[in-house]
């Protein structure tokens, strides 16, 4: 019986591992009260309010964490293609942050009153790590956050646009879901095209990497939304 090569067997591997995260992701989300009454439409509008804060928070640093994990890995003679794939996200990412703050406008929420909030542990932790690995980790570990993150969207954000303006009450609720309606139309090209890129990764380090971002992602994320 012919086997297969030992590097196929990795790389397969890896990426049905970096798959679960992204799965799991999802079902815990799913059954966390919280979450899943934005998911159902039937989330508060204060609740909704401190997602989207929270959400501008880790958003805002996506596009330089991209640019710089891109410039690092040039610079230090690693991947060429993901170097490249690092600086395509980037620009996928622009101006994300500006439909938050357009979806809190629409809520009656200034730039400025939503500076001035709170920021969760979660996202503080969140944004820390992925600045550690953007400079001084492995800089190719963020793509396996987005991979996850996108993940999510695609499975998530559509079905939660829908059933949040037609059964929430929020008032001007229409005007509220810039962001998860974006990423919902954009994240399934995303999520398919990140996958092409990665099974080009051989590197055991750099697939390490990209599994702990997306498990770290994984245990932070469902601590984004307020508990119920």
């Amino acid at each position: 019986m012919c086997k297969q090569p030992k590097h196929e067997q990795t790389k397969t591997d890896w990426l049905e591992s970096l798959r679960h995260e992204a799965r799991m992701l999802v079902h815990e989300l799913d059954v966390t009260p919280g979450v899943r009454r934005l998911f159902e439409g039937r989330i508060r509008q204060d609740d909704y309010v401190y997602y989207l804060i929270q959400t501008y928070q880790y958003v805002r640093w996506s596009e330089g964490f991209f640019t710089g994990s891109g410039e690092r890995t040039k610079r230090e003679g690693g991947n060429p293609v993901l170097a490249d794939l690092l600086f395509q996200k980037a620009r996928e990412e622009r101006g994300h942050e500006q439909w938050l703050l357009k979806d809190l406008k629409a809520l009656g929420w200034t730039q400025e009153r939503v500076e001035r909030a709170p920021i969760c542990p979660a996202v503080r932790a969140y944004v820390e790590w992925n600045r550690f690995t953007t400079q001084s980790g492995v800089p190719t570990a963020f793509l396996g956050t987005a991979y996850v993150l996108e993940y999510l969207s695609v499975n998530r954000a559509p079905g939660s646009v829908d059933r949040l303006v037609a059964e929430s009450g929020i008032p001007n609720i229409a005007k509220a879901v810039l962001f998860l309606r974006g990423h919902g139309a954009a994240d399934g090209d995303h999520v398919a095209d990140l996958e092409s890129e990665l099974r080009k990764v051989t590197s055991a380090e750099e697939q390490a990497a990209l599994l702990l971002s997306a498990r770290t992602t994984r245990t932070l994320f469902p601590k984004f939304f307020r508990e119920p």
